[in-house]
């Protein structure tokens, strides 16, 4: 039944996750913390990140780790299976029809309304985030480092494309030398 439920799980992440990898964060992390309790947000977050640092999209990641965590081998299978083939699926239906309709103006409409609820999403999953990252609001003040560190990887992202997983590394050594 478990691995039937990552399976499941999975599955509607990838069908439901219009996007990609990014706007599929809020769902896996709905699915994997507040529904099944699986991780605990904090695990959650550790995950994300460990999982930034390594090539691939991050949701099949996030759905290996889960279920490799949750079942071990066959979970890490079913969760991959879960994530991917519905959405292969999917994909393929829906990349006829899209190939077929692209001009016309409800596909045009639907893409436009969808955006900014995918940016409203990560959004999200920012803001549930920041006390795991930085602490509870009354902690903020005397974590000034840590937006100061937050701050420098955006504007190294933004401005000189430095790559996430560099930034992530660099995060992880700055934390080893001064936070532990």
């Amino acid at each position: 039944m478990l691995l039937f439920d990552l399976f499941w799980s999975f599955g509607k992440v990838g069908v439901f996750g219009f996007g990609g990898g990014p706007s599929m964060i809020p769902l896996i992390q709905n699915e994997v913390v507040d529904v099944q309790g699986w991780l605990t947000r904090e695990e959650f977050l550790d995950a994300f990140a460990f999982g930034n640092t390594l090539p691939g999209p991050i949701a099949t990641k996030l759905a290996g780790y889960v279920g490799y965590k949750v079942a071990g081998w066959g979970g890490a299978l079913m969760g991959l299976a879960g994530m991917t083939v519905p959405t292969i699926l999917a994909m393929i239906a829906l990349a006829s029809l899209f190939v077929r309709f692209r001009d016309h103006a409800a596909i045009g409409g639907f893409l436009r309304g969808v955006r900014p609820i995918v940016i409203a999403l990560l959004a999200l999953v920012v803001y549930e985030f920041i006390p795991s990252a930085f602490g509870s609001p009354r902690e903020w003040l005397g974590n000034w480092t840590l937006w100061l560190l937050a701050f420098a990887a955006f504007v190294l992202s933004v401005r000189f494309s430095v790559h996430p997983a560099l930034l992530i590394v660099a995060g992880g050594a700055l934390g080893i030398a001064f936070f532990r």
